[in-house]
């Protein structure tokens, strides 16, 4: 059987109300960006609204999938472009309330190669700082346990050392 955050589990369906037993249900998608450089993959990380490293997401609108979102979304936060969509890498899922109601949020990842770029954080979102960290650097510094765990996911994919200018999974 699948663990929480595989791939092949899907994200529960909703209702008509978009909530399971009072508890509202979100999609969301995301990236693990890594740039192959001369000295070995960097990872990508993102000072989120609330102050903390994390990983790049948000999300799905209208009718698009979780890769468009997680593309979009990466790109929007981060000012990166190109992107390169690589592994799926699962989901993970967490609870949380905002303004009183209970919300249960389910977010794809996706590993994502970067090959050049400046960074330009979306500061109207929050995002205050992006910054690339060697795997070791980016696993501690990552401020939320299951986006370390993507972390360890994406790097699980890649090759050593990942070559410059190459996709490196």
């Amino acid at each position: 059987m699948p663990d929480a955050s595989s791939p092949e589990r899907p994200t529960p369906a909703r209702d008509r109300t978009g909530t399971r037993s009072g508890i509202r249900l979100e999609r969301s998608a995301g990236g693990v960006v890594v740039r192959p450089t001369e000295d070995g993959a960097r990872i990508l990380l993102i000072r989120d609204p609330y102050g903390k490293w994390g990983l790049p997401k948000g999300h799905l609108e209208g009718e698009e999938g979780p890769r468009e979102a997680a593309l979009r979304e990466v790109t929007e936060e981060t000012g990166l472009s190109p992107l390169v969509l690589g592994p799926d890498l699962g989901e993970i899922d967490w609870m949380f309330r905002l303004h009183g109601r209970r919300i249960h949020k389910y977010c794809r990842f996706y590993l994502m190669a970067s090959f050049r770029g400046g960074l330009e954080p979306q500061v109207t979102e929050g995002i205050t700082d992006c910054r690339w960290l060697a795997p070791e650097g980016a696993l501690r510094d990552v401020s939320y346990d299951n986006a370390r765990n993507m972390i360890r996911r994406a790097l699980d994919h890649l090759d050593a050392p990942p070559e410059p200018g190459q996709l490196p999974w």
